[in-house]
């Protein structure tokens, strides 16, 4: 796979957010790489309650990892 992530740097919480968000999308795609089988199963995960809380959480694990390493967008915030 090509390096698509150089940093985990953001300017802001919304845009760390959006990342982590990607990181999560990426994650499926490292794991199940064929896009044909991951168009198959959608419709069943996304009607699925604890699915989509299970993606939650992976992405708020995601976002915690972004907003530590932007030390919790503090400079900004003061």
């Amino acid at each position: 796979m090509e390096t698509w992530i150089h940093n985990l740097k953001t300017k802001t919480p919304q845009e760390g957010f959006e990342l982590a968000i990607t990181l999560a999308q990426k994650g499926v795609e490292y794991t199940q790489p064929s896009a044909d089988i991951r168009k198959k199963l959608r419709p069943k995960y996304s009607k699925n309650a604890n699915s989509l809380i299970s993606v939650s959480q992976v992405v708020a694990i995601h976002f915690q990892t972004v907003a530590a390493a932007n030390n919790y967008w503090n400079t900004k915030m003061k």
